[in-house]
């Protein structure tokens, strides 16, 4: 199964397993709440680490998906037909989810994982203490974008003019635009910010890179261009663009290179926090934890579409290298 094949539902109620639908006493049902689709590695990654808390799908615990497909505005609907299945825990990931599930309960605990600060946002009051009901995990985003560019001018050391693709309704993408000018300044690179707010946003943005003469593009760490891996590297390619992403599955998709937080690694984190739930402990007892493992990818393919050659050095850093 693909990323896009996951749970396709009519009206945005995603399928679930056959052993959630005949829940059994003594099964916990977990809401699982995503703003964009999680394919299969995501998933294997929950299903360990609530295996490592001792609980396995199908045998003692059920798992309810709901995904809104990239449709944030369907997310508050989704999280409401969760709390009114009373499930046991609410897995909600990425900040949309998450704020959504906080808001429509009090009561049912939730893990949140999210690339951004749990306690800006307001998800939490602390993290070593977050209160309440909700706790969770969150992986590096923001704090990237400086070793973004320094690769992205090691792989074209003549980029003068550099592109940042930030989402403006993000509260992450002001840290995120610091951050990498910041490092542009020290590099004496040009940085030229375009804004998206939504999937048409982006191809305009792309057009108004191509006409500023970007050498090449970083692209900021936000749900929407998450949700839209096969867009952005489309473009990217059409404009003859070399570009950086911040999830290895745009590299997946064909993105020239990515440096970013392993999902995986925080996705298993997060499953091992619900079955401590399940077990008995409680959200507001449980600091949030901090995924720091990352990933940097290189596509050789697309780098010969581009002409591009990776240096040595490069290529001996890289976790992975598709061919």
């Amino acid at each position: 199964m693909n990323r896009r094949e996951f749970i396709t539902l009519l009206g945005g109620a995603t399928a679930w397993p056959l052993a959630a639908r005949a829940q059994q006493p003594g099964v916990a049902l977990i809401g699982l709440l995503a703003g964009t689709q999680l394919d299969d590695r995501m998933l294997s990654a929950i299903r360990q680490g609530l295996k490592e808390a001792g609980y396995v799908e199908g045998r003692n615990v059920a798992i309810k998906y709901r995904t809104a497909d990239g449709r944030f505005n369907r997310v508050p609907g989704l999280t409401a037909e969760l709390v009114a299945d009373r499930v046991a825990v609410i897995l909600a990931f990425g900040p949309p989810a998450a704020l959504a599930a906080k808001a429509a309960t009090g009561t049912i605990p939730i893990v949140f994982v999210i690339g951004a600060d749990p306690v800006e946002l307001g998800l939490v009051s602390s993290l070593n203490r977050p209160g309440a009901n909700v706790t969770g995990v969150t992986f590096l985003v923001t704090a990237l974008g400086a070793k973004r560019l320094e690769l992205l001018r090691e792989l074209v050391p003549n980029a003068k003019i550099v592109g940042l693709l930030v989402n403006p309704t993000n509260p992450t993408s002001e840290f995120q635009t610091t951050d990498t000018q910041n490092a542009a300044r020290a590099l004496g690179v040009e940085l030229v910010i375009q804004n998206a707010r939504s999937e048409s946003d982006i191809d305009t943005a792309f057009e108004s890179l191509a006409q500023e003469r970007v050498n090449a593009v970083i692209i900021g760490g936000d749900q929407l261009f998450t949700s839209r891996p096969d867009q952005l590297v489309a473009l990217a390619a059409r404009h003859a663009l070399p570009a950086i992403h911040y999830l290895r599955e745009f590299a997946d998709a064909g993105g020239l290179i990515s440096y970013g937080a392993s999902i995986t690694d925080a996705y298993r984190l997060g499953g091992g926090y619900v079955g401590r739930i399940l077990k008995g402990e409680k959200p507001a007892d449980l600091p949030v934890q901090q995924s720091t493992k990352t990933e940097f990818l290189i596509n050789l393919k697309t780098a010969k579409t581009l002409g591009l050659t990776f240096p040595i050095t490069l290529l001996g850093r890289a976790d992975e290298v598709i061919e």
